[in-house]
């Protein structure tokens, strides 16, 4: 009798730790599913991000390299006693 207790104990703990098993590997699977989504939505604002900096860095080099432009025409122009705009001509 008491290894039928003892049979059937031991066969419930086994179906109970099976069953905590499982719903432990689903919960696992749907964190890591979680954390990947994530992951990929930081990715991808981290990329939308980068592209508007480096926009904005050729918008200023840009717009420094026409003050430049624009300097030098002032500069020429004085120098050679004539008009800016005869001097970005040149």
């Amino acid at each position: 009798m008491r290894k039928i207790i003892a049979a059937a104990t031991a066969a419930v703990f086994a179906l109970s730790l099976a069953a905590c098993s499982e719903t432990t590997e689903e919960a696992t699977e749907d964190a890591a599913e979680g954390a990947m989504a994530d992951i990929e939505a930081n990715a991808d604002s981290a990329m939308v991000g980068a592209e508007s900096a480096a926009d904005a860095a050729v918008d200023g080099v840009e717009a420094a390299g026409d003050a430049v432009e624009s300097g030098a025409a002032t500069v020429e122009a004085d120098v050679q006693d004539e008009s800016v705009s005869e001097a970005a001509v040149d």
